[in-house]
């Protein structure tokens, strides 16, 4: 007999039984009672596998490292907005997690680590924008340091028409007011990190689908080891965008606005305590487990625990809900139909 897998789903809650044919699940009638309950894989929306500090040359054994880390944390999905990989139409590694590409950074004069990313001009981003985005997705970095000027609207607002003229989605770093303002009035698909993020703009992002994705886990680290010697202005604006997000998270949930779990930290597998900070800003659990799991992968476009769907499958022995910590322990993994744990 092949795999098969039954439990409670969620988020619906109903019993169901699998069967796994190839890389799909097939549902088959229950011949069971299981304990188990499922989710569709945990999703890490925000991770550059292949890199571990800025500047580094991308190394495909790293990548594959880091790749296998999110896979024995429960992490079947990942979207790397921004990588060192130079290889745009790379096919996924059937076993490592289902892997969503952004292209390379896109950075304008004096908006990133220098030498670093896709170093474009602000009148070659549009084009710079359309190459990238050939794997569905493209990165561009809209704003640096506090006292810098954002990539202007105008622009930015021609980087997401064009992009999504073919089909493909814009994710915007930003950080600074200005920055989110510009990313948010342009269009964009994601805005990454936001932690100056104006909340009047909230009900906007809402009604255009522009999601948010705070990456608690690094801001965690950076605000933790921010030295005493720093810039007075940098680290004011470091503390106080940290101390920003975490109503900025719980307002933007109830403005309806899709809130994500992205890590953007090292060591990888560790969306699980990316949920918790999110449910720490003030996210119901289950929603906080869906930026996680269901609802990036729906986001991202990709199905559920279906018949038909992915074979893609974590299973716990608690309710996640009513115990998120099981997320850090899955009792059984299968990713494109193979038992992984």
């Amino acid at each position: 007999m092949g795999v098969r897998i039954a439990g409670t789903a969620l988020p619906s809650r109903e019993q169901v039984s699998f069967a796994v044919s190839g890389d799909r699940l097939r549902a088959v009638p229950s011949t069971e009672d299981s304990h188990w309950w499922l989710l569709p894989g945990l999703v890490d929306v925000h991770s550059h596998a292949g890199m571990d500090q800025p500047g580094d040359a991308y190394s495909h054994a790293r990548f594959r490292r880091h790749m296998l880390d999110h896979l024995a944390a429960g992490v079947l999905t990942v979207r790397s907005p921004g990588s060192p990989d130079p290889v745009r139409d790379r096919p996924d590694d059937p076993d490592l997690p289902r892997l969503v590409r952004a292209g390379a950074w896109l950075a304008t004069p004096g908006r990133f680590f220098p030498g670093y990313g896709r170093q474009v001009t602000e009148a070659d981003l549009v084009t710079a924008a359309v190459e990238e985005a050939s794997t569905g997705w493209c990165k561009v970095i809209g704003d640096w340091m506090p006292d810098d000027p954002p990539v202007p609207l105008d622009v930015l607002t021609a980087v997401v028409t064009a992009v999504h003229a073919i089909g493909a989605r814009v994710a915007v770093h930003c950080q600074t007011e200005a920055g989110c303002r510009n990313a948010v009035l342009a269009g964009a698909d994601s805005l990454e990190h936001g932690m100056h993020l104006d909340h009047s703009l909230l009900p906007q992002m809402a009604a255009q689908g522009t999601a948010l994705v705070p990456t608690f886990t690094t801001f965690a680290k950076i605000s933790a080891g921010i030295p005493d010697t720093a810039d007075p202005r940098l680290r004011d604006w470091l503390l106080t965008g940290w101390e920003h997000a975490f109503p900025t998270v719980r307002a933007a949930h109830e403005a309806g606005v899709t809130v994500l779990a992205g890590t953007d930290n090292k060591p990888c597998g560790e969306v699980a305590g990316e949920i918790a900070w999110l449910v720490k800003a003030g996210m119901p659990v289950e929603a906080a487990i869906g930026a996680g799991s269901w609802t990036a992968r729906e986001w991202l476009g990709l199905p559920g625990l279906a018949d038909g769907g992915y074979a893609d499958v974590v299973a716990y022995d608690t309710d996640p809900v009513e115990d998120p910590s099981v997320l850090t322990r899955p009792g059984r993994i299968i990713l494109r139909g193979k038992v992984i744990a």
